[in-house]
């Protein structure tokens, strides 16, 4: 049984997390201030000490200096909130095994720990070992709780339905991970073992749809060259979900909603029905209630795909969670590249909290994938950020929110790209599809 020391200021905390530790099999000895630290790791012996970086009257790395001259075969794990992870980092070069940037969840703590128990040879060279391995984990779990309120309504909404049998539509901008929810409400559930199809409905043509959705029979159509399995049929057992559901055509709603009432298939060209059980999950970033008004939507599908409803938040919505995701891109584009960036200088992170984010998460994973590549240096610099980070907007002319003066950011933005459709659909954030049902509702020509 594994012996750690605890060096945690905050009472209330320390005592949470030794409860924690305990309950995991853990001998803990707790300390809630250096000098207390310092008298029990004379008195006692200890496989592992995990300490805050800040503690009252004391430094947090010096405290890890003078226990590694004493004791130098004991790994160190730093405990930090993400203004500081920076020097965390640096504190590793130093002699330390690891870090855990706060908040965390138990099951980073639990892998941290294993990691620098196993780590018997404290590596003090420039490329720290338990690094890589944090990687691993990071690039296996996608789904990261950030500490915003948008984020702990999402996260206690995604525990909620998980285990239940529930149809989930997820709605929310292009980019904030709609897909990533979807995954994570399958792997918490009783399906979880079994397949998870995505499909992108903006993405078929409607002519295939059938055949995609329920699969066809050699010779159905042209074309149609050997038996086809569709992703309905791939899906049994487990979980579809279909994105941007707001695409599909009237025809193919029908033949949707068939298949969700009856959970019965049928492939093109073929007589035989085929028993299916999946949990379906949808997704958009249309207003399907308004879909549904102006007729394009079935009500009756839009109610049967609607049995619980998830808001996936932007970016600009979860603030407080920016250099939490940032900091996870980064550790995912260091293992795809074979890179070893650290972290961001102090200039990059104002730039990135003064930055709006249009494309939410999928701009913020490639900027940084993008600025991992171009960086030689430990830390990501202004240099290596994409340019429109420095271009300047008008806020009054180039904010193209939907949420207010709706009709008359579209007229903005179709006078400005002299009525091009597509490209005003673009400057807004939208499909063609939804602008289209815009235009409709204010009677724009």
């Amino acid at each position: 049984m594994s012996k750690i020391l605890l060096i945690e200021d905050d009472v209330s905390f320390c005592k949470l997390l030794e409860k924690f530790l305990v309950k995991k099999s853990f001998l803990v000895t707790t300390a809630f201030t250096a000098e207390d630290a310092k008298i029990k790791i004379n008195n006692e012996e200890f496989d592992l000490i995990i300490t805050d970086l800040r503690l009252p009257n004391y430094d947090g790395i010096e405290l890890m200096t003078e226990f590694k001259k004493l004791h130098p075969t004991i790994p160190v794990v730093l405990m930090t909130g993400y203004s500081d992870v920076n020097t965390a980092v640096k504190a590793i070069k130093k002699g330390a095994s690891d870090y855990i940037s706060k908040p965390f969840n138990p099951e980073e703590v639990l892998l941290v720990i294993a990691s620098a128990l196993q780590t018997t040879v404290i590596n003090t060279s420039k490329s720290p070992i338990t690094k890589n391995k944090k990687s691993n984990v990071i690039s296996e779990n996608k789904f990261v709780s950030g500490i915003s309120a948008a984020s702990k309504k999402l996260a206690e909404y995604i525990q909620l339905v998980s285990p239940t049998n529930m149809s989930v539509l997820i709605i929310g901008e292009s980019g904030t991970g709609k897909e990533v929810i979807a995954k994570s409400i399958h792997q918490q559930s009783s399906r979880k073992d079994n397949s998870f199809i995505a499909v992108d409905c903006g993405a078929i043509p409607k002519e295939l749809a059938a055949s995609e959705f329920f699969g066809h029979v050699k010779g159905s159509f042209t074309g149609a060259i050997g038996d086809k399995i569709g992703y309905f049929q791939a899906a049994n057992g487990g979980t579809i979900f279909l994105d941007e559901i707001g695409n599909l055509s009237y025809e193919n709603q029908i033949q949707l909603l068939r298949a969700l009432q009856e959970r019965k298939i049928k492939p093109v060209g073929s007589n035989k029905e085929i028993d299916v059980d999946i949990r379906i999950i949808t997704a958009t970033n249309e207003d399907l209630r308004e879909a549904v008004k102006n007729g394009d939507f079935r009500e009756d599908l839009y109610h049967r795909i609607n049995e619980f409803s998830i808001h996936s938040p932007s970016l600009v919505d979860r603030e407080e969670d920016l250099m939490i995701f940032s900091d996870f891109f980064l550790e995912k584009a260091n293992q795809e590249l074979n890179k070893e960036v650290i972290g961001f200088s102090s200039e990059v992170v104002t730039i990135f909290q003064n930055y709006r984010w249009p494309g939410n998460l999928r701009e913020l994973q490639n900027s940084i994938k993008r600025a991992t590549l171009l960086s030689q240096g430990d830390f990501i610099e202004k240099t290596a950020l994409p340019v429109e980070f420095f271009q300047k907007s008008d806020k009054g002319a180039n904010d193209f929110s939907l949420s207010e003066n709706e009709k008359e950011a579209i007229l903005d933005a179709l006078k400005q790209t002299k009525n091009n459709k597509s490209e005003a659909a673009r400057l807004l954030k939208i499909n063609r599809k939804t602008l289209y049902n815009k235009l409709k509702l204010y009677d724009i020509d």
